[in-house]
């Protein structure tokens, strides 16, 4: 199901729009999240980011939102064969950062001993913008132990098994972004620490945004 990011501070707005939408909704505490359940049978389930479980009470919706603070030093490694980005924020501030740009040639129709040698170009086009990647993030992430990562996934597994990298975790939500680029960084350090929603409308999975 698709998940929809929604700023701690509309997190309230965000739930009386629902309810405008669906009904009343009784709302629980399920595995860490919260869940509601609306009159019309629709449904949502609430996350803090960072992979935090909320504990409080379902009915306290200031409480549910106060939850989303972060972690003392944490990162944002967002890669794609287009490019990474990558950074680093102690006490809520960005002390580090790099955006970076590599060539990785796009799949080709030739057939035969061609396919072969373009294959073989691109692997190594890629394998070197990962290291170059790694390189930068461990610069970057240096004292993070925690991530939240975005892009290709195979892209970043590939940085990630660096072995300089190997103590970093990554934790929710998983961002789908683009190519890397400055915007896309910056957007991503919003996006890395909004509550994570996936809503079921009983006639079907809905896309609700609302970034604030």
């Amino acid at each position: 199901m698709p998940e929809v990011l929604v700023p701690s501070a509309r997190w309230p707005r965000w739930l009386e729009n629902f309810m405008s939408s669906h009904g009343g909704t009784a709302l629980t505490v399920v595995d860490g999240g919260v869940r509601g359940v609306a009159e019309d049978g629709s449904t949502f389930t609430a996350r803090l980011p960072f992979s935090r479980a909320y504990d409080g009470r379902p009915d306290d919706l200031a409480d549910f939102a106060d939850h989303t603070e972060q972690p003392p030093v944490w990162g944002v490694l967002l890669v794609r064969k287009g490019g990474f980005a990558v950074a680093r924020l102690e006490a809520g501030e960005v002390v580090a950062s790099k955006v970076g740009q590599r060539h990785v040639q796009g799949r080709t129709k030739a057939g035969g001993q061609s396919q072969q040698r373009f294959a073989r170009r691109r692997a190594n086009q890629a394998r070197v913008a990962y290291e170059a990647a790694a390189e930068h993030a461990v610069a970057v992430l240096a004292g993070a132990s925690e991530i939240v990562a975005g892009g290709d996934r195979g892209a970043v597994d590939e940085v990630l098994r660096d072995p300089r990298l190997r103590s970093v975790a990554v934790v929710g939500p998983w961002l789908a972004v683009p190519d890397p680029r400055r915007a896309v960084l910056e957007q991503a350090l919003r996006d890395a620490q909004s509550l994570v929603v996936v809503v079921e409308n009983a006639g079907g999975v809905a896309r609700l945004t609302d970034r604030g």
